[in-house]
């Protein structure tokens, strides 16, 4: 597709602002260089599509710099002029509406998205011709399930055989054939039981490039583990590198089975909410969407977004973002200093990122291929609240370069009012990329 001058398109897009509200076209462009140090924790205010972040380790503050905040949104009924703002160059469109909590989504080879309405315990299905705006066919796929959030088709190309979904406390499967509309049969379980309840409900699911592994995740029970007891003899000889235990057994964790169900295993740890869960589809590297702990102050600790190493410790509860030491339980495990992995993308502490996925798509300039978008639900424990976006994870040679950059923002209303809380992001059959947020039930559609 054509290519044009960015500085044309900016004067474009200005020009028609006031009669293509409903496209939802903005100038911003991405600034050269990101912010860095105390500018690169914002807050809404200063959120908009180009704008770049570049959080490091050593930018950190120390715990207890700030209060923590109770800051919990109001969602209110999006205001009838509220639109996404996307990149210049961009366009953005409400794809579908009414829905009921519509969270995680994954496209199938014949382009339908599955969606999971986590809340009413279903999947449904859209079906949407390339280009088009809106579904023609708009149908439940299944029902009855517990807490349905991960979806995954299996095998890999045009043609899967099964629908895989990832329950709050279990992993079952549907028999697909490409085009169906209505699951066939009762769902097969194929992981009877995962660690369920708790403040983190959301199970995610993906497969290894080739097919042979399937890894879910389970986030921790409890914030940070407050409760839990001194390890049990022997446990920590006898577990893989910074598991935990009692209630958080086999959780802030990646699991990994065969396809089947099979030959369990923990792939890594101390991921405290590894919400989205994805393959990269070129270089086969599983990442994970985390949300960090709460209590520490409004810019402690960082989200992230991170290639996920098998056999890794990512720190959760005893240290964040590498050898800092979680304040409450200092001195607990000295053993594990020095072997805590560091994350490759930092994000604002709070700004609860979830949905991820990777652009392989033709219809985005060809600087995006291969790039991340990450859904940032938002903030309860920030002050000024941050998050309710979606942001780009910006890759370079296949590897994180650290930054990110806002992409789709414009669901706040105000300090106290936000409209919309981005869940899951997929890319269409046709190259665009759709957002859900479950605050008004809504998808949207990013053209280029």
């Amino acid at each position: 597709m054509l290519r044009r001058n960015s500085s044309l398109i900016w004067l474009a897009a200005t020009l028609v602002a006031g009669t293509m509200m409903h496209a939802g076209i903005t100038g911003a462009l991405a600034q050269s260089s990101p912010l860095t140090g105390s500018a690169a924790f914002g807050d809404w205010r200063s959120d908009k599509p180009g704008t770049s972040r570049l959080i490091r380790p050593e930018d950190l503050p120390k715990p207890g710099a700030t209060p923590s905040a109770g800051n919990s949104p109001r969602v209110v009924t999006r205001p009838a002029s509220a639109i996404p703002q996307v990149p210049a160059g961009f366009k953005v469109e409400l794809f579908a509406e009414g829905l009921n909590g519509p969270r995680q989504m994954r496209v199938a080879p014949n382009g339908d998205i599955f969606v999971a309405e986590t809340r009413s315990g279903r999947i449904r299905v859209l079906r949407a011709d390339d280009g088009a705006t809106r579904p023609s066919i708009d149908k439940v796929y299944a029902r009855g399930l517990n807490g349905p959030f991960g979806i995954a088709f299996y095998p890999r190309g045009n043609d899967p055989q099964w629908i895989y979904v990832a329950n709050n406390d279990s992993v079952v499967r549907f028999p697909y054939k490409t085009g169906d509309l209505r699951a066939s049969s009762r769902p097969e379980t194929i992981v009877a039981q995962l660690p369920g309840g708790g403040i983190h409900s959301t199970r995610d699911i993906a497969f290894s490039l080739d097919g042979k592994r399937m890894m879910i995740s389970v986030g921790s029970r409890s914030n940070d583990a407050e409760g839990m007891s001194k390890a049990p003899e022997g446990w920590i000889d006898h577990h893989p590198l910074g598991a935990s235990w009692d209630d958080e057994t086999d959780r802030a964790d990646v699991l990994v089975f065969d396809p089947d169900g099979k030959r369990p295993g923990v792939f890594a740890t101390g991921l405290r909410n590894c919400v989205g869960l994805a393959t990269h589809p070129v270089t086969g590297d599983l990442y994970c969407s985390t949300n960090e702990r709460d209590g520490f102050g409004d810019d402690l600790v960082p989200d992230y977004v991170t290639r996920v190493r098998e056999g890794a410790l990512y720190g959760w509860p005893w240290f964040y973002i590498g050898d800092n030491e979680d304040p409450g339980h200092r001195g607990e495990r000295p053993d594990l200093k020095g072997k805590v992995t560091l994350p490759d993308v930092l994000l604002q502490a709070h700004s609860a990122s979830l949905g991820l996925t990777f652009y392989d798509g033709n219809q985005f300039p060809t600087e995006y291929s291969g790039d991340g978008f990450a859904a940032e639900h938002g903030s309860w424990n920030r002050s000024k609240r941050t998050g309710y976006k979606v942001i780009r994870i910006r890759m370079k040679d296949g590897v994180p370069t650290g930054e990110y950059q806002d992409f789709v923002t414009g669901f706040v209303v105000d300090d106290a009012r936000v409209w919309g809380r981005p869940v899951g992001v997929a890319v269409a059959h046709d190259g665009a990329l759709l957002v859900s947020e479950d605050g008004n039930g809504t998808i949207w559609r990013i053209s280029h």
